[in-house]
């Protein structure tokens, strides 16, 4: 059985992470990938990536990693001070970065708005990517996130992550999206029950779900404009 300690260096050339980036751009990577770029080494028994592993094992979510702390990061075995704070400084500079996008207030008016917001991000990707618009009361993008990576043929998205997130930014209501690889966009069942449970789980919080858009290869369904919302 192969050994479970690589090294980056180990690893097929088109399997690295930097290397990844540079041929398919930082989009393709994971949440691991890219976290072990911003390692930089792992150690002798483990690769940056199995760290970065670790590391997305423990936060839960690319959101939770936001809100840990140096002292919570250095508490991770092959974590010290050196790489918790390049993980802090790497993402305190990509939260500025979305701020300073955000501040030219881009407002969704229409499901093409939305459309042509996500559509470069999302159309050529090999899995379901579920992304959500967090928008204020004048429908103005306050916030996006990416809430669930699936497989070729399924995202799973739990209502609780998508309504924590639009809490924690202060959100008046969403837009949904996610892509479908194979270019149609036509809605599947789940997709249908999906969108259903976001709007019932809305209405209850009181934040409402204004669209669920599907991203196709250079085309998009908007479940709103198919009455389902």
């Amino acid at each position: 059985m192969e050994s479970q300690s690589l090294l980056l260096r180990d690893l097929p050339h088109e399997e690295r992470p930097r290397e990844r980036m540079m041929h398919y751009g930082a989009e393709a990577l994971s949440h691991a990938e890219l976290l072990a770029i911003l390692l930089r080494t792992g150690s002798r028994q483990e690769s940056a990536i199995h760290l970065a592993e670790r590391i997305m094992n423990k936060a839960g979510s690319i959101r939770n990693l936001v809100d840990l702390s140096i002292d919570e990061l250095t508490q991770i075995k092959g974590i010290g001070n050196a790489k918790a704070v390049q993980l802090k400084a790497g993402i305190e500079l990509g939260q500025r970065l979305a701020r300073a996008r955000m501040s030219d207030t881009v407002t969704i008016r229409s499901p093409r708005d939305a459309f042509d917001v996500l559509s470069k991000q999302l159309r050529y990707l090999q899995k379901e990517h579920f992304v959500c618009l967090f928008l204020n009361t004048k429908n103005h993008i306050i916030a996006q996130e990416t809430l669930s990576m699936g497989s070729l043929n399924a995202s799973i998205v739990h209502p609780r992550e998508v309504f924590r997130a639009a809490i924690k930014c202060s959100s008046a209501s969403i837009v949904c999206a996610h892509n479908h690889p194979s270019g149609d966009p036509t809605p599947s069942p789940e997709d249908i029950a999906l969108t259903s449970r976001l709007v019932e789980a809305g209405q209850i919080i009181g934040i409402d779900v204004l669209d669920h858009i599907i991203i196709g290869d250079g085309e998009f369904v908007s479940l709103k404009e198919q009455g389902i919302i």
